[in-house]
């Protein structure tokens, strides 16, 4: 999906909501007023998609390159002409703009209502709780945080601060996801007996600069360098190496590809299966070592079972990078013409599904399925969505407590095995510590820099 065809989805998905009667904070003919960190990219996608409730405006604007404020604030009137929208555009209108994330939060105090947050990987944690700690329901990109010991301080904030949080995996809430998650439930295929998840694309977001070296580069026009690295340890600047796009290979930043799709991939098996926290994970190759991640990657996850599935646990397998799944287990159905090289497919007692990522589901093998009537279900907005359940003061479809962070948690395992490949890591989900290798509990934890530390994180 280009970012046209992005932004019509989502015009198009929140034109019938009808804002509820009454806001959190102001009265019902008041705005619902954001803040959003981090306006270029996923986060500027993100600000204009909330920005499309009727409630919605955004009051406050925060990057630490002030070029993609400028795009931001310029790129609202290109995005309607090019949309053929008309009429004065006043969602963005007098939004007050920032560097500094946490100068926009204490300036603006009151007058926000919520925050999106839409930065890298390595400063999620810190953002969003600070944002909890001062009652403000929050959206933030996935994975939720960067480090395990984060997920689990993210989780208990949010209960903390009793407000309505979104996990940024927006396909959670496409007619996709949703007819898979019907079919499973439904009995379809029998109880699941294993889950296997490939995905083989291209990482765009891999640098063209890999090797550090001790003297910083020219810092582009409006990078602000220091805020721009916040919490993670002081790093020259490398031309081509961090930003704006390549900082989720580097260990310091992003988490390789379980942080770019892993999460995307797992969303799903979680809603499917109503998952908690697998017990173990390893990895099954050489997996990845130093500054960057490996370009591929092979692991295992056991799972404590649930009612969907056959067993008291169940397997799931994830591989990217050009590992091939096997035809013999993985049953392509053959209305598919074309391979599909990311996707998941869930091996049932009595069937499969094949599900291509972000396509509809396909129960296999076809001639069993023969006059199947599949579910018929609605996609939702997932990020009106989390207005209107800020609003009414209720819980979104991907909180972080109950979902996200165990999502991302399950994510980092797979992070942590990738990091220490050679054996089982059992994980103690109660106490939140590696079992059998304590060695690792170190690797749990991140230490923020000077000047950056949040009480109860880094």
């Amino acid at each position: 999906m280009n970012r046209r065809q992005f932004i019509q989805q989502t015009l198009a998905a929140s034109a019938s909501i009808s804002a509820p009667a009454i806001l959190s904070a102001r009265s019902p003919n008041s705005k619902f007023q954001i803040a959003s960190i981090g306006v270029g990219g996923m986060g500027g996608n993100t600000m204009m998609s909330v920005a499309q409730h009727p409630k919605a405006q955004i009051v406050g604007m925060c990057d630490v390159d002030a070029k993609a404020l400028t795009r931001a604030l310029v790129g609202q009137a290109s995005r309607r002409k090019e949309l053929a929208l008309e009429g004065e555009d006043t969602r963005f209108k007098d939004a007050a703009t920032f560097a500094d994330y946490r100068e926009m939060l204490s300036k603006l105090g009151d007058k926000i209502d919520a925050v999106t947050i839409g930065t890298p990987d390595h400063t999620h944690a810190s953002m969003a709780v600070t944002a909890l700690r001062m009652g403000k329901p929050v959206y933030l990109q996935k994975p939720l945080t960067h480090h395990l010991s984060e997920a689990r301080v993210l989780g208990l904030e949010a209960k903390k601060a009793g407000v309505t949080t979104q996990m940024g995996t927006q396909g959670h809430s496409s007619v996709e996801t949703s007819l898979t998650v019907d079919l499973i439930k439904s009995g379809a295929i029998g109880k699941v007996k294993e889950v296997i998840c490939w995905e083989n694309k291209k990482a765009t977001w891999w640098p063209k600069v890999n090797e550090r070296k001790a003297a910083s580069d020219a810092l582009p026009e409006g990078l602000n360098w220091d805020l721009w690295l916040g919490v993670a340890h002081d790093l020259p600047f490398l031309d081509q190496a961090y930003h704006p796009s390549m900082w989720r290979s580097w260990a310091d930043f992003g988490v390789g590809m379980m942080g770019d799709m892993g999460c995307h991939y797992f969303d799903v098996v979680f809603a499917c299966l109503g998952l908690a926290a697998p017990t173990q994970v390893r990895c099954l190759d050489e997996g990845s070592k130093g500054d960057l991640y490996a370009t591929r990657r092979h692991l295992e996850f056991q799972f404590p079972g649930t009612a969907l599935t056959a067993g008291d646990s169940v397997k799931l397998t994830w591989t990217d990078g050009g590992y091939p799944y096997d035809p013999k287990v993985v049953i392509k159905p053959a209305a598919l013409t074309r391979e599909a090289p990311s996707g998941i497919f869930f091996v049932g007692e009595t069937g499969g599904i094949f599900k291509p990522h972000s396509q509809r589901p396909w129960l296999v093998p076809e001639e069993k399925f023969t006059g199947f009537t599949y579910p018929k279900t609605r996609p939702a907005n997932h990020y009106t969505d989390w207005v209107d359940a800020a609003m009414a003061g209720t819980s979104a479809s991907t909180d972080f407590t109950t979902y996200g962070c165990p999502v991302t948690e399950a994510v980092l395992l797979g992070v942590l095995a990738e990091r220490n490949p050679g054996g089982w890591i059992e994980w103690d989900a109660a106490a939140g510590q590696v079992k059998n290798r304590p060695e690792l509990n170190a690797q749990l934890i991140r230490t923020y820099r000077d000047g950056w530390k949040v009480e109860g994180l880094g």
